[in-house]
C-alpha cells in the first residue's frame, strides 16, 4: 500500500499549467453556470476564460443536401453573446470564444488539455445528443488527464471545500488542488476519509493484518490522516483544514457533506480497462446525485 503523501518542496502554485480556464457552452440553464462559476475561477486564477461552444456533424439520411450547420442546435446561446455578458459581469477578464465542430467528448478532451481547469454543465440537454446527461459528460471525465469542474446549475451553494480522500491513495495533485481551491476561495477545507473496513492502515501507512482490533485500527488510521492532513496544513499557511473519519460507503458522506459546501474534489485513478476508459463507483454516484460543483483530479 502506497505511504501518506506529502506536499512537494516547490510551491503550492509552482505545478499550476499556464493557459486558460475553459467552460464548455451547451445552451442549458446548466452550461451557462458553468460559464458563470468557470468566469469567477479564472479571476480568481488570473487567467483568461475561454467559451467552448461544440457542435456534432450528424448527417440527415432523409436530407438531400448536408451544409456545414447539420447538427449544429439553431437555438444555442452565441458564445459572443455570452461572453459580452461575461464581461460586463467581469471587467477586465479576457475573454475568448470558440465553436468547433466534432465529437464531443473528444473535442472537449482536447480542450481540457489546453487549459488548467475544464467547467461543464453537470446536467445539460444541448446543442448535442448526449450532452452532460448522457454518454459526454462521463467520457470526458474517463479520459482526461487533467482536472474537470461540473457544475449542476444555478442557485449554487456556499460553504467549505470538501475533500474526498483515500487514505490508500492520498495523491498529491488530489489534496494539492483541493488547498489551491480553498485557499483561493477563502474557505475551510474539510477532509473526510471513509474507511470501509477495520485494519486496512497502520501507523505508517501500511496494511495491518485481519486480526487487527478495531479500536488498534481505528487509532492507526486517525494517526496516518493527521500526519497527511498536516503536511498540507503547514504548506498552506492560513488555511484552516479540519478532517473527519466516516466509516462506510464514501458516495453516501460525501453528498451528505456537499450540502453545506462551495465544492467537492475527489480524485480518479488513471486506469486502462479492456473496456475502455470508465470511473469508478465512488465518483460516478457523486456526480450523478450532487448539486454542488463538484472538481474530478486525475492522478497516477
Amino acid at each position: 500500500m502506497p505511504q501518506p503523501s506529502f506536499p512537494p518542496q516547490s510551491s503550492p502554485r509552482s505545478r499550476t499549467r499556464p493557459g486558460t480556464v475553459t467552460a464548455g457552452l451547451d445552451g442549458s440553464q446548466e452550461g451557462l453556470a458553468a460559464v458563470a462559476w468557470a468566469a469567477d475561477e479564472a479571476c480568481r486564477r488570473g487567467l483568461a476564460l475561454r467559451i467552448l461552444h461544440v457542435w456534432n456533424l450528424e448527417p440527415d439520411t432523409h436530407s438531400p443536401l448536408i451544409g456545414s450547420h447539420t447538427g449544429k442546435d439553431l437555438d444555442a446561446p452565441d458564445p459572443r453573446t455570452t461572453a459580452e455578458r461575461v464581461r460586463r459581469a467581469h471587467p477586465g477578464l479576457d475573454v475568448l470564444t470558440r465553436e468547433r465542430c466534432g465529437e464531443p467528448a473528444t473535442v472537449l478532451c482536447e480542450a481540457a488539455e489546453e487549459s488548467e481547469l475544464l467547467v461543464l454543465g453537470s446536467r445539460g440537454l444541448g446543442a448535442f445528443a448526449g450532452y452532460v446527461v448522457g454518454s459526454v459528460a462521463p467520457a470526458v471525465v474517463a479520459r482526461t488527464r487533467h482536472p474537470v469542474v461540473l457544475v449542476p446549475g444555478p442557485g449554487l451553494p456556499g460553504g467549505d471545500v470538501v475533500l474526498g480522500l483515500d487514505l490508500s491513495h492520498p495523491c498529491d495533485e488530489v489534496l494539492e488542488f483541493a488547498c489551491s481551491q480553498a485557499h483561493r476561495l477563502g474557505v475551510p477545507l474539510r477532509v473526510v476519509h471513509s474507511p470501509r473496513a477495520p485494519g486496512r492502515l497502520g501507523p505508517d501507512g501500511t496494511q495491518t493484518g485481519a486480526g487487527t482490533a478495531p479500536g488498534a485500527a481505528a487509532a492507526a488510521t486517525e494517526r496516518v490522516l493527521a500526519r497527511v492532513v498536516d503536511q498540507w496544513r503547514h504548506a498552506f499557511p492560513g488555511l484552516r483544514v479540519t478532517a473527519e473519519i466516516r466509516p462506510g460507503h464514501p458516495a453516501r458522506h460525501l453528498l451528505k457533506a456537499s450540502r453545506a459546501a462551495a465544492l467537492v474534489v475527489i480524485g480518479r485513478r488513471n486506469r486502462d480497462s479492456r473496456l475502455g476508459p470508465h470511473t469508478g463507483g465512488v465518483t460516478r454516484a457523486v456526480l450523478h446525485r450532487s448539486r454542488t460543483p463538484v472538481a474530478v483530479v486525475p492522478h497516477d
